[in-house]
């Protein structure tokens, strides 16, 4: 059985508890990886080498938990580069989705695409996302809005996921928004959604989860909670798109069907945030949407923090609103946009990323016993991470005990 050895390590667990930000260790460790699993974590004053182990000497470097984007979109054909400079011209997300533009546009440009010519696209953008140590990654499907095109889109991320880049997790968005077949008759879409498109992905293993975009551009609440029971019904997990560009009491509602999370969340208001603390819902946060979208209304990070919600974010990596893959640019933006310390902005990208993706067992605190994937980094300071963007300070990523240069 492999053993690895990490030697001289400054370690950044993220782990709650250690009475410092970052879950910062004392001084410098080992770390000993058998079998993809975290085996042992000694201090260096006491380590002892360990016969037949593969030894890698970190000389001071910083480890933390691999870095987790909880919520992208990157299976799409075409782009919205024009939609970009309409929003310059002062026109509104929702102005431009009813003039045709918006998801619908994307859509039609998925539709038209290849299973082969969505999979080169996608993985182009998955690599730009691994780059920076993002180590396990969350795919929707979500611009096919057709059986067969939702089918497609999430063949295309087990495609992905079969390429062991990194870690994936599935998810259906098939309620992304009513496609122009069903415009006069949105619940008709809802109900081939419940009756038809969830059960044939959960039968063949396509999906771990389904997200529901709840505003009155999309879906109702009562249409999101068809949604929600056909989800349950097979087995599935729940995300919720909620509270982004007006208040639906969707976050709320998520949080009682033990939603893994709930995302954008800018008009989640106080009383709200209850269900979320009473629950194991993760309030995740998209600072690329808000930046593209020129948004005013932050989501409510002091009233989160204070009610002990966890707080994840993520790139949402998107045609449209969040063009972006770049997850230390989330960071920095969830620090001087939201208010996020360095700390938390950290915690949201391992730790309760982790739990957002129902994974918080194995992943996102460097721990005894979960899975040794970690990020090394060039630095001895972790606010780094986040602060520079002119360069990434990533040495190498371990992905379940396998060392890889990105």
């Amino acid at each position: 059985m492999k053993t690895l050895t990490l030697t001289n390590a400054l370690i950044a667990s993220c782990e709650k508890g250690h009475g410092n930000e970052y879950g910062l260790l004392p001084g410098l460790w080992a770390i000993v990886i058998r079998a993809g699993k975290i085996e042992q974590l000694t201090s260096m004053e006491v380590f002892r080498p360990i016969a037949g182990a593969t030894q890698k000497d970190l000389a001071g470097k910083l480890v933390t938990p691999g870095l987790i984007d909880c919520h992208t979109h990157l299976v799409f054909g075409g782009d919205r580069v024009r939609e970009w400079e309409m929003r310059l011209q002062g026109r509104s997300y929702a102005e431009i989705a009813k003039a045709g533009g918006g998801i619908l546009s994307t859509v039609e440009a998925t539709r038209k695409c290849s299973e082969d010519q969505l999979f080169e696209q996608a993985l182009r953008r998955l690599r730009a996302i691994t780059s920076e140590g993002v180590t396990c990654v969350e795919v929707k499907s979500g611009y096919g809005l057709k059986l067969d095109d939702e089918l497609k889109s999430l063949r295309v991320i087990q495609r992905l996921k079969a390429l062991r880049v990194c870690e994936i997790s599935p998810t259906l968005l098939a309620a992304h928004t009513v496609p122009v077949e069903y415009k006069s008759d949105p619940d008709a879409y809802v109900t081939l959604v419940c009756e038809t498109i969830i059960p044939q992905v959960a039968q063949q293993g396509l999906a771990e989860a389904v997200d529901v975009f709840c505003e009155p551009i999309a879906f109702s609440l009562a249409q999101c909670e068809r949604i929600f029971n056909s989800a349950r019904k097979h087995g599935l997990a729940i995300k919720a798109h909620a509270e982004q560009l007006s208040y639906t009491g969707c976050a709320k509602r998520a949080a009682q069907y033990n939603a893994w999370s709930v995302d954008h969340i800018e008009y989640l208001p106080a009383a709200d945030i209850e269900a979320l603390k009473n629950g194991k819902t993760v309030a995740v946060v998209l600072p690329g949407a808000f930046y593209a979208l020129r948004e005013k209304q932050a989501p409510p990070i002091a009233e989160l923090r204070q009610a002990g919600v966890a707080i994840a974010l993520a790139t949402d990596c998107n045609p449209g609103t969040s063009p972006f893959t770049s997850i230390r640019m989330m960071m920095n933006l969830a620090c001087v946009l939201f208010g996020l310390t360095p700390a938390e902005a950290l915690s949201a990208v391992t730790r309760e990323a982790a739990v957002a993706l129902g994974r918080g067992d194995r992943l996102g605190t460097i721990t005894l016993g979960k899975d040794a994937t970690l990020c090394v980094w060039d630095t001895q300071q972790p606010a780094a991470i986040i602060s520079d963007l002119t360069h990434t300070p990533l040495h190498c990523v371990i992905i379940q005990g396998e060392e890889r240069h990105v």
